[in-house]
């Protein structure tokens, strides 16, 4: 088998995907519950797909969003209420239950090898707004909202997002978000750096496919280590990071998607690339 064919994805239960040109597509697809990360297959689901895309290098882009009114309203609050499923037991029991389920979304996301996009639709409530943080690009319908509400509930963000919204709004607006658990409507998401950009409900899908479309038209090698320098960045000294860029340059020079690409530039043509 050619290094470049995907294996099967994994089989999805709580959410549909679809693979066409180097794009990957996932969507939430449990509308009845407004596509909450709990108390459903949906956490499951996104796992599966993204250990997949890692081991596949036949993927360029993701694209997350959510089939129905709502991108996401994070955890399921008859559950809290019930004191059912991941919010049951002692603490020691609830620590194990964020640790080894909602816990894991962070972590999966953060070690995605390739840029990830949210289209948000509706609502991206909680643990929602959070996994919208976690992704590098957020597009939004004119319906999209965000709300990081854990403390109307008397929680706290224990899926991260106290770590992920400063790096995408600041501090003093992550901040004002958190304590106030207000909820924050498109076009103040787009002026907070929330969202990229803000388009028709009907027309979000296609526009996110569509960057997602020219992002996949490049160098897969190189976007790879692209995304990964930008994760390094956040937390690597700047003489390692250096460091490191200097030897990734180093093996970018000697892919064949470099010397395509060259052509390509000299040649005024779009390259074709074939990730080596």
């Amino acid at each position: 088998m050619d290094q470049q064919t995907p294996t099967n994805p994994p089989a999805v239960t709580n959410c549909t995907f679809e693979l066409q040109d180097r794009t990957a597509l996932l969507a939430f697809d449990r509308h009845d519950v407004r596509n909450a990360l709990t108390g459903t297959k949906i956490l499951e689901d996104l796992l599966a797909v993204t250990a997949w895309i890692n081991r596949s290098r036949a993927v360029s882009v993701l694209v997350l969003t959510g089939n129905g009114s709502a991108f996401s309203a994070g955890g399921n609050v008859k559950d809290m209420r019930d004191r059912s499923g991941d919010f049951d037991g002692p603490v020691q029991d609830i620590e194990h239950a964020y640790r080894h389920g909602i816990q894991r979304m962070p972590r999966a996301i953060s070690n995605l090898d390739i840029p990830v996009i949210a289209a948000v639709n509706g609502p991206a409530i909680g643990a929602g707004c959070d996994l919208a943080c976690m992704c590098d690009i957020r597009i939004g319908g004119d319906s999209a909202r965000f709300a990081e509400s854990f403390v109307n509930l008397g929680i706290i963000p224990g899926d991260g997002g106290a770590w992920f919204l400063p790096r995408v709004v600041g501090m003093q607006r992550a901040a004002e978000m958190t304590f106030t658990g207000r909820t924050v409507g498109a076009e103040e998401a787009l002026a907070v750096g929330l969202l990229l950009e803000v388009v028709p409900d009907d027309e979000l899908r296609h526009r996110a496919l569509e960057l997602a479309a020219t992002i996949a038209s490049k160098p897969p090698i190189t976007l790879r280590y692209a995304k990964r320098l930008m994760r390094m960045a956040q937390s690597m000294p700047l003489d390692q990071f250096l460091d490191t860029c200097a030897v990734y340059q180093g093996v970018a020079h000697q892919t064949d998607d470099h010397h395509e690409a060259l052509a390509a530039f000299f040649g005024k043509r779009p390259g074709v690339y074939r990730g080596r």
